[in-house]
């Protein structure tokens, strides 16, 4: 099932994108996206979920079909300009070493030629990374978790003046204790609803995709195979993702939870391995 989105609302727009990896093909992606909207990317290790954010983002040309931006082809933007309008938090980037945190924090603004309130955008957005408290350390003295937690907060720098962006994120809770993880969904979740910014996360749990997006975007073999609205209806979709079994309660919040099922062959077939 793939879900459509109204032509006047489109901010990003992928029509049968598809791109050569060695001997592999990835796609074609075909899909939509309107400011505003939260989508989770899920799949399994290797299905191809960077590749589609990549292929988002300008990182990588596609080998067929195009990608539009507001309405222009994304290739035909110059980086200052789209840089203004869309944010990418990679799974892994590079810093240069020794840098203060708040020099990778203010990285984000680097396409502005005046930016008066630079160092209240730094501080604010440190603040809501949960990372005030790392301001003027050295970016290579801190752990993956900090680190990640500045790396979010120069995405929140970088459209903290702009409206209808795009953010696109690559696990960007990985490294994070839990209680951590859902206050960096907060946060993102807030800021974007604040400016009216679409943003689509890869993730790997579930249950964050489930309780904070609105939108499934489920990739496995290098294809898009559905895009599902996050609700109970979706499980059955994940499980034939995933190749588990899945259930699904709701929680007294109200909230759906979902969990494997660990069956008595998955089961038989560890002892086997084991054995």
């Amino acid at each position: 099932m793939l879900m459509k989105t109204s032509t006047q609302t489109r901010l990003i727009q992928l029509d049968s994108v598809g791109i050569n990896l060695g001997a592999s093909y990835f796609g074609s992606f075909t899909l939509q996206v309107a400011p505003g909207e939260r989508i989770a990317i899920l799949g399994p290790s290797g299905a191809g979920k960077s590749t589609l954010l990549k292929l988002m983002s300008r990182e990588w040309k596609p080998a067929t079909g195009q990608v539009l931006f507001n309405g222009k082809t994304l290739s035909s933007w110059s980086l200052p300009d789209l840089s203004r309008h869309r944010a990418i938090l990679p799974q892994a980037s590079d810093v240069a070493f020794g840098l203060q945190t708040d020099l990778v924090i203010g990285l984000g603004r680097v396409a502005r030629i005046h930016d008066p309130k630079l160092m209240d955008i730094v501080e604010a957005s440190a603040s809501l990374a949960h990372a005030a408290h790392l301001l003027g350390q050295r970016f290579d003295t801190l752990s993956g978790g900090e680190q990640a937690r500045i790396q979010l907060a120069r995405v929140f720098a970088q459209l903290w003046d702009a409206h209808d962006g795009l953010i696109l994120v690559d696990e960007p809770l990985a490294a994070l204790d839990p209680g951590l993880q859902f206050d960096l969904l907060d946060s993102m979740d807030a800021y974007a609803t604040a400016r009216n910014h679409a943003l689509v996360a890869i993730l790997h749990d579930i249950n964050q995709a489930m309780l904070g997006f609105d939108r499934l975007l489920l990739v496995k073999d290098g294809k898009l195979v559905a895009d599902l609205p996050c609700t109970r209806e979706a499980v059955p979709a994940l499980e034939s993702l995933y190749g588990i079994s899945l259930s699904c309660v709701t929680d007294r919040q109200g909230s759906l939870v979902i969990t494997p099922l660990r069956t008595s062959a998955r089961r038989r077939a560890i002892d086997g391995a084991m054995a």
